[in-house]
Formats: C-alpha cells, structure tokens, sequence
C-alpha cells in the first residue's frame, strides 16, 4: 500500500498502522510470509546491509564481544570495525572448530554458510549449541541457501538474515533484506532500530519480493543445478573450484544455491573469459534469473587471487551454461 501516513484517531496504537516508518500493510504481507519459511517473526528492511547492521548495532554494545568470520559478506567486517565502538571484534575462518573455539565470552557469533565468495560451509547445530553454552547469540548470514536451503533457526541460531537483493526476489531489481528471529524482545529492539534509523522499504519493493516467493523454489532448484553442472564441467578441465558441495557440513542443506567459484591463471585471463561468454553478464550481486559472474578481485574486498571468479548460475538450461562455459575458457 502506498502511504505515509495512515487514518489514526484516537490513541497513538488505536490502529495497527499509524505511520510509514513503523509499519506498512505491504511489507505485513511479506513479513508473514517470511516468517513461515524461516519458522520465526521476519523484519524486512531497506537493503541486506540496512538488514544486518540492524543486528549488529541492536544486539552487540560496548564492552561486548562479536565473533565474526572473516571469509564472509565484507559489509559487516566494515560495520563491525568502523561502527561499533567499544566491541571487540574477533574475526575467524568459516570453519566449524575454529568459530567454537572463539565463542567463549561472546555477546554474538556471527557467521555466513555458505560463505562468499569461497564458499565454506560450518555446522549451524554445532556452533549454536558452543555459542549458547558459552552465552552467546548466533546469527546466520542465509543469503545464499535461503530458508528453502537451510533452516538456521530450526538448527538452533538465533537470527537469521538475508540479503532479499539475491536469490530471494531473484529478478535483480529489487534491494531489500530481512532478519527473522523467535524473541519477542529482540523483534521490538530491531523493530525500534528500524523505525529510528529509517531502514525501512519500500510498498512496492515488499511487493515485488512477496511475488517473488512464488518462485523460489523453482528458482532456487534451477540455478542450483546449473551451478552444481558448472562446477562438475570446470573440475574436469583441471581448474580449481569452489563449491558448497565440498564440504561435509553442506548435509544440512536442501539446496546448494546458485554460486561456484573458480580460478584462472591471472587477472587478464579471467577478464578475457568474462568477455568471451555470451550467456554470462559480467556484474556483481548474485541469484537472478540470468546468469552473471565477475572477478571478484577488483573489489579489493576479499581474500582470493586476481583471477578468483564468482559465477552466478541463472534459471538457463544447465547444459546450454556449461557449453558456454567451455567456448569461453
């Protein structure tokens, strides 16, 4: 619904709408239907970025502790060393013993499975089980798996993220994100935070994503494949690949999701694949319906060689990508 405000007499909750910035029937609609797939109360926000920094800021004070991966989304090593103040920060590898090794006087334990752009997989269970023991929260960066993929609450996190921007909506026109979480208290306090900071999205934005969900699963199968196919073409050429499917923790998982990883010999090579494919835009984000890659290296934001490539599987017939692929490399 396009509104700012919203007919109020009487009391200030005489009405569960009052005014654009603390609620919006469209985005009731998205959030209920959010909540459902993730098995908790889901908050849409303006971006992924708008999503997690709810979090970080909501939950970690300073005198806290945050332990986070190092190997995951760059935004939140930015928020966490340049925002939150009077926190220490410790960042780990997206590796099941190392993080619960960490998780001893943790206000919150941050990771990201599959993690991007190298693709790790940790053990949700394990981790949450270490963190709750040692009196930390968990949260999960689930962009990529989408609750389809995996269920982090269920697993036993306590927050669950996205970024809506990716697979979600799936179509690469719409920036949104969304926390869902099973506390009452927490839901206020980023409910609060979301209203104060004004992180809010946008009616038709929550449109667009409710639409999208119809599709995930077809989406989220397609693509799935298509980069499982990809992964298994590029290993039989002899390149070096990343892919949820090599680790043991990716059990936990329903689907893989759209992304593998791969590495050419240099910068130029990578840029002169990129140019060759004619299936493949080169742009960054990931999990729309066409397929998109790029060399991750020019962001300066991530660990991996020059000519280290994020290849994003679209809904294209899995084999039509393939042959792409090798007319390109």
């Amino acid at each position: 619904m396009f509104a700012a405000p919203f007919h109020l007499r009487g009391a200030k909750d005489a009405h569960e709408f009052g005014y654009g910035r603390d609620a919006n029937p469209t985005w009731s609609a998205l959030e209920g239907a959010l909540g459902a797939l993730e098995g908790g109360t889901s908050l849409v926000f303006a971006s992924g970025m708008a999503a997690l920094t709810a979090v970080l800021m909501t939950v970690c004070k300073p005198g806290d502790k945050l332990v986070a991966v190092h190997d995951g989304y760059p935004g939140v090593r930015f928020v966490a060393q340049e925002r939150l103040h009077g926190v220490e920060v410790q960042f780990v590898a997206t590796d099941t013993e190392e993080i619960c090794a960490a998780v001893e006087g943790a206000r919150l334990v941050w990771i990201e499975t599959p993690s991007n752009p190298k693709l790790d997989v940790c053990d949700i269970a394990a981790i949450s089980a270490a963190a709750h023991a040692a009196g930390a929260l968990v949260a999960v960066d689930n962009t990529l798996a989408t609750p389809l993929g995996q269920q982090c609450l269920a697993l036993g996190a306590d927050i669950a993220m996205m970024s809506g921007t990716k697979t979600l909506c799936g179509h690469s026109d719409v920036l949104l994100g969304a926390v869902s979480v099973r506390d009452p208290e927490l839901v206020d306090a980023l409910k609060r935070w979301r209203s104060q900071s004004g992180s809010v999205v946008g009616a038709f934005e929550a449109w667009l994503a409710h639409r999208s969900l119809a599709t995930l699963a077809l989406r989220l199968e397609r693509s799935s494949a298509g980069a499982l196919a990809v992964a298994g073409a590029l290993r039989e050429r002899g390149v070096e690949v990343f892919h949820p499917s090599d680790h043991a923790a990716s059990s936990q998982m329903r689907f893989y999701g759209c992304l593998v990883g791969f590495v050419l010999d240099s910068a130029e090579h990578a840029q002169a694949f990129l140019q060759r494919s004619e299936l493949v835009a080169e742009a960054t984000s990931f999990g729309g319906v066409h397929a998109t890659a790029e060399r991750r290296d020019r962001w300066g934001t991530d660990d991996v060689p020059p000519g280290f490539i994020r290849y994003s599987a679209g809904i294209e017939d899995p084999e039509d990508l393939v042959a792409d692929l090798l007319r390109a490399l």
